[in-house]
């Protein structure tokens, strides 16, 4: 155990926060500069590196301040949706994840927190607090639970609704016998087909994610935007070296590989449990573009002051969840996330020559609502006003696949008029 890190008792009002990766580390960063004493448990170290990249656009953490936190950043940022580049007028950044990972630890560990290896097996609740279980027997008492943990939590409990769709993507961090892209540029969608047969033109489509890291070295990246089930990593790895060969373009060295793969589009928690969620585990990926970080780093000092307050007043734990999870799923934001989600079903029944050009419509509507609906930043009825001129400029092949919703779409919709939830 690193000087920094124990593992005494924890105070009467201590929150545990179950987890070690950018959601649990942002929240405990945010708690515990408000005082509030924070215990992590996870069973990795939290200053192990992340494995995964993390890009946000430019605006987003200039808002924010943590411009200083880009390891890199493009203005030359450009898509494919059809044979000439469409220019975006934004730019792109991607995290230093060690600096952001330090970021957060050392404000954590500045103001007190501390670290249990632990591997959690449930937590179980009682008036005056809740307990985390561990998979040795152990069981932490606490005022306060968020489960940090990412996706694949075995604690926070939600509805099923329906098939959860998965972004998949598989890419290579390395160098080339030849510049695979422009210098200083950063792809965003690259949706040509000219490397893939027409069977496989008429598979599920996927795109290159890329960009130039500077010094000869480049990450590309070949994406899945979401299916259920989800495209595999070998038809990613196999559609990615196919691409590049048709390019005439050879990998010579390869410094990282990266396999990603999350749910798009899972239903929210049920916001009456008494356990806190927050990233991953709460559903805070952009149902529709696959973001989280801006979400996290705008969405954690507010859910962190829910919590402080609560804790202050001594509102009981029950109470003090219910006006938490109110501060991180508001009904307004409820009501676009059922949008976001209905939107991505919609997408994810266009073959390839349909969704090339939604997203060649999408990227020509005005700049704030493009950006705001990928950042998830417009009010509801910006949001709202931004599809509907999206339909009205769409070609008629794209609004015939945006009309007449059905099945699962239909109850989507319904959450627009009642979004699940106190």
């Amino acid at each position: 155990m690193s000087p920094g890190w124990s593992s005494g008792a924890p105070a009467a009002d201590t929150v545990i926060v179950i987890g070690a990766g950018p959601a649990a580390l942002c929240l405990a960063a945010e708690l515990t500069r408000l005082g509030v004493p924070v215990r992590l448990i996870s069973p990795e170290d939290p200053r192990r590196p992340w494995p995964n990249t993390y890009g946000i656009w430019g605006p987003e953490v200039d808002d924010l301040g943590l411009s200083h936190l880009l390891a890199h950043r493009w203005q030359d940022t450009v898509s494919w949706f059809g044979p000439e580049a469409t220019q975006h007028r934004v730019d792109y950044g991607l995290l230093d994840r060690q600096a952001l990972q330090t970021h957060w630890l050392d404000a954590s560990l500045g103001n007190g927190a501390h670290w249990q290896r632990g591997q959690v097996l449930g937590v179980r609740h009682g008036p005056e607090g809740s307990w985390v279980m561990t998979a040795d027997g152990g069981e932490l008492p606490a005022r306060v639970v968020v489960d940090a943990s990412g996706h694949a939590s075995c604690c926070v409990e939600r509805r099923a609704d329906g098939p959860v769709a998965g972004q998949a993507a598989y890419g290579v961090v390395g160098t080339f016998d030849r510049p695979p892209l422009a210098e200083g540029r950063f792809v965003l969608m690259d949706f040509r087909t000219d490397h893939l047969n027409p069977a496989e033109i008429k598979a599920p489509p996927t795109f290159l994610y890329a960009m130039d890291l500077g010094q000869g070295r480049f990450f590309l990246e070949e994406t899945s935007l979401a299916l259920s089930p989800p495209v595999g990593f070998d038809t990613l790895r196999q559609r990615l070296h196919r691409r590049l060969a048709h390019a005439g373009v050879e990998i010579t060295a390869v410094a990282h590989e990266e396999f990603c793969l999350f749910p798009m589009n899972p239903a929210l928690p049920d916001l009456s449990q008494q356990l806190l969620a927050f990233g991953g585990a709460a559903s805070m990926v952009h149902p529709a573009s696959g973001y989280q970080m801006g979400s996290l780093l705008r969405r954690g000092p507010a859910l962190a002051a829910s919590v402080a307050a609560g804790l202050a007043t001594g509102l009981v734990p029950r109470d003090l969840s219910a006006e938490a999870w109110q501060t991180l799923w508001p009904r307004e934001r409820r009501r676009r996330h059922a949008l976001y989600r209905f939107g991505l079903e919609k997408l994810m029944r266009f073959p390839e020559a349909r969704l090339r050009q939604f997203f060649s419509t999408f990227f020509a509507l005005p700049q704030e609502q493009w950006f705001g609906f990928l950042t998830d930043t417009l009010p509801l009825p910006a949001l709202l006003g931004a599809m509907l001129q999206l339909f009205a400029r769409a070609p008629g092949d794209v609004r015939r696949g945006l009309l007449l919703p059905e099945g699962r779409e239909l109850r989507l919709l319904s959450q627009l008029i009642n979004p699940p939830g106190p």
